[in-house]
């Protein structure tokens, strides 16, 4: 693995969870839930590919993560970034994991949208933190999340959303 990534600066980190928020508004105004992720190069600041929620199985992060593999060659997805703006699920860490997308930023934590959703039938949240699953792994994907400076905000989202549902 290439051990010369460099990590990106708080404000790098924040413009890229704003976009992947703008792609959860786009997502959320076509009416969809509202996830989104963005593929980031490694220069942290790129955008290379978007994707907001589709629905209840192909979640944005999975989504874009299969994209991605498809598009690029795990060399060059290693230094790349998902961002998102809610903690990838199971479903969507074990997918770039398997992508080999070498980092993730998020914006809040899965457990901060079950507190939101609670047992709603829509999105019933799997209580397994996307470091966790990583650890069981061979690779080192690096994970930066939660960011606190964005996280009410994209919280603030979820809340009026889920309560309409």
């Amino acid at each position: 693995m290439d051990t010369d990534r460099t990590e990106p600066t708080e404000a790098q980190v924040a413009a890229m969870l704003r976009r992947a928020q703008a792609v959860a508004q786009r997502a959320l105004d076509a009416g969809h839930h509202p996830f989104g992720a963005v593929l980031v190069a490694p220069d942290h600041e790129t955008v290379l590919m978007e994707q907001g929620n589709v629905d209840g199985v192909n979640h944005a992060e999975a989504v874009l993560a299969r994209e991605a593999a498809a598009r690029f060659t795990p060399g060059q997805l290693w230094g790349c970034t998902l961002v998102t703006t809610v903690e990838p699920c199971a479903m969507c860490a074990g997918t770039q994991y398997w992508a080999h997308i070498g980092r993730v930023v998020y914006g809040m934590e899965e457990r901060a949208l079950l507190a939101i959703t609670g047992d709603h039938a829509e999105n019933p949240t799997l209580d397994l933190p996307c470091r966790d699953l990583f650890a069981r792994g061979q690779k080192e994907i690096r994970v930066i999340g939660p960011v606190r400076a964005l996280a009410e905000e994209i919280a603030a989202q979820h809340r009026a959303f889920w309560q309409r549902r």
